[in-house]
């Protein structure tokens, strides 16, 4: 393994500007033990290959995780966006055990990434700007590993993770379903009923936000450009009614604006549920599969959206 990241190492310094996708390093993931738990656990860790991976987006190295289970290929694909902003919230092996290393046992293989600048990472996030490309660039990632089947990508994101996938979604048609739970749609919203978002999160991070506010919320409110999402892309939205965080409202209205654009989508809202929907995740996990693998895994078509039957 070391003698492979060294030659990858080589051939990045010998090209200069490599290729944004280009994989610098894959290590296997160190398991604490306290985080390893449970009577199948040693059947999830061999049915799965864990590696941190460091990549290459817009010329920075930009840190992240393979996951691929280890029955043969090809198997579809799955990108996760963490939420969170900077080292909070980032994938921690505890995240990993509880929420991809499941996915990955589900016969995908899963890449995330910590977004520029975190975990030790080059650059610096911009909350669904510049760092959209490092969720983009997972793409030609996974089209370097033998396993994957690139032409049955789906994604999940989480709370900002969810605004990162909307962004995604504006951007490329590639996707054959996405996941949104507890996604951030209107960041005016955000700002306003949460003020610390403004002034902590989004002036520190995102460029011209006090110069320019109105514009750059906008340009991460996909509440309202919701016609700009890939028509092909079908959305499962998860929110819990009791999401102090991000308001259900904007699970609602993002419903709301997919409607009025004819946009394949389902919505289901969690009575009482927090954030991470910590009291429904077996039912919210057990959506979320039978979502991807009827859109992604088993490629079928949507059902026609147009008024019909008797």
């Amino acid at each position: 393994m070391h003698a492979i990241c060294l030659v990858l190492l080589m051939g990045v310094g010998a090209l200069g500007h490599a290729q944004d996708g280009t994989l610098v390093e894959r290590t296997p993931v160190s398991w604490p033990e306290e985080v390893v738990s449970g009577a199948d656990a040693e059947d999830l860790l061999a049915a799965v290959k864990v590696d941190r991976i460091t990549y290459l987006s817009g010329g920075l190295k930009v840190q992240g995780f393979v996951l691929e289970p280890t029955s043969p290929g090809p198997h579809p694909c799955l990108i996760f966006n963490r939420g969170g902003n900077r080292e909070f919230g980032k994938i921690s092996e505890a995240f990993l055990w509880r929420f991809l290393v499941p996915m990955a046992n589900w016969g995908y293989v899963v890449v995330a990434s910590q977004y520029r600048g975190n975990d030790g990472g080059e650059g610096r996030e911009e909350f669904g700007g510049a760092d959209v490309d490092d969720v983009l660039n997972l793409m030609p990632l996974l089209g370097s590993i033998a396993s994957a089947d690139t032409s049955r990508i789906g994604m999940v994101g989480a709370s900002r993770g969810g605004l990162m996938t909307y962004l995604a979604l504006a951007r490329t048609d590639r996707l054959k379903a996405a996941v949104v739970r507890a996604g951030l749609t209107d960041a005016f919203r955000s700002v306003e009923e949460r003020p610390e978002m403004g002034s902590r999160v989004m002036a520190e991070l995102i460029p011209g936000y006090t110069t320019n506010r109105d514009s750059v919320l906008n340009t991460r409110s996909p509440v309202r450009w919701a016609d700009r999402l890939s028509a092909t892309t079908p959305i499962l939205l998860l929110h819990g009614t009791a999401d102090w965080r991000v308001s259900p409202q904007d699970a609602l209205d993002m419903a709301d604006a997919l409607y009025a654009n004819r946009h394949p989508f389902r919505l289901i809202l969690f009575e009482g549920g927090d954030h991470g929907l910590s009291d429904y995740r077996e039912e919210a996990d057990r959506a979320t599969r039978e979502f991807l693998d009827r859109y992604v895994r088993d490629r079928e078509r949507w059902p026609d959206l147009e008024p019909h039957g008797r």
